[in-house]
């Protein structure tokens, strides 16, 4: 069907007129009514019975005002969209990251985007699979290490280090453990071995699997970890930065750590000029600094 056609119908099913849709489309009353016509015969249908005080559609008529509405409707969602990249941050924006970054560091701190973008709708999809961002499968992701698919616009947010980390009655119970050969009397909370994960934390957990650990829970991401630990059940492998969020975190050995993990923030090219992007990438940002402080201020006190 012709596109000029259908929008010259919906201007005059909305009208019930074709002098008002003539006014409202800058065309001649003639113009307008051959443009109907015309549909009418491509359909071989009626889709207005007239009279006197105007058009009524008919049963055909209700069907295609009907598809045309919802036309309309999808189109003014685009628009939206497309405004959005240029005027004001509103409507949808896909963020996928890790179960446990985006448990355990982003929702959290989401309260706050919302309050500057209260018109942002933010999807957090949680899974450690890649999504592939040119592919549209995501907006913005937030990922462990720099990723490799090309098109992307990629910056480094920060590193996190995996620590040990147990609760005050945990260790009032079963004493603080000095040396690595002591986490044979404990027991060690950690990601099993075929969860994914990062190597960084992988590697750390095969290390002290070495010194005869007796006592084993593992789960399948670092928030059910971060439950374990917090239930007073051992001594867990969890992200450095969980411990500024919650104070009934304490560290232990703290000479035992992984190695430095990336951070990256990244986002298709063609999401250049999005605000929804720039918004939340800026947000990010600013979380990493106020981060980075209160853990100056913790180190240096």
């Amino acid at each position: 069907m012709d596109w000029d056609k259908l929008r010259i119908f919906h201007a005059v099913a909305d009208a019930g007129s074709l002098t008002h849709a003539g006014d409202k489309l800058n065309l001649s009353q003639s113009a307008v009514s051959r443009q109907i016509r015309g549909l009418e015969e491509s359909l071989n249908a009626t889709l207005f019975h007239r009279h006197a005080r105007g058009l009524i559609l008919t049963e055909q008529g209700e069907l295609l005002f009907d598809a045309t509405s919802a036309m309309n409707r999808r189109l003014d969602t685009a628009s939206a969209r497309i405004r959005d990249s240029e005027e004001e941050v509103f409507g949808d924006l896909r963020v996928t990251t890790t179960i446990g970054f985006g448990t355990l560091w982003l929702a959290p701190r989401l309260a706050k985007l919302y309050k500057l973008y209260p018109d942002l709708r933010v999807d957090l999809m949680l899974e450690e699979r890649v999504l592939d961002l040119p592919m549209r499968e995501a907006d913005v992701a937030i990922r462990m290490k720099e990723p490799s698919q090309a098109d992307l616009i990629r910056k480094k947010l920060m590193t996190v280090k995996m620590q040990l980390f147990a609760t005050q009655p945990y260790l009032d119970e079963n004493g603080v453990p000095e040396r690595l050969e002591d986490l044979a009397d404990h027991r060690l909370i950690c990601q099993n071995a075929n969860s994914a994960q990062v190597g960084a934390g992988s590697n750390l957990v095969q290390h002290l699997m070495t010194y005869d650990v007796r006592s084993l829970l593992t789960v399948n991401n670092y928030f059910g970890v971060l439950q374990a630990v917090l239930q007073d059940l051992g001594i867990g492998i969890l992200p450095d930065y969980v411990s500024l969020d919650d104070p009934r975190l304490i560290q232990v050995l703290p000479e035992i750590e992984s190695a430095d993990v990336p951070v990256f923030l990244a986002y298709p090219e063609e999401l250049r000029q999005s605000k929804r992007i720039a918004a939340f990438r800026d947000f990010v940002q600013e979380e990493i600094v106020a981060y980075r402080k209160v853990l100056r201020a913790k180190e240096n006190s």
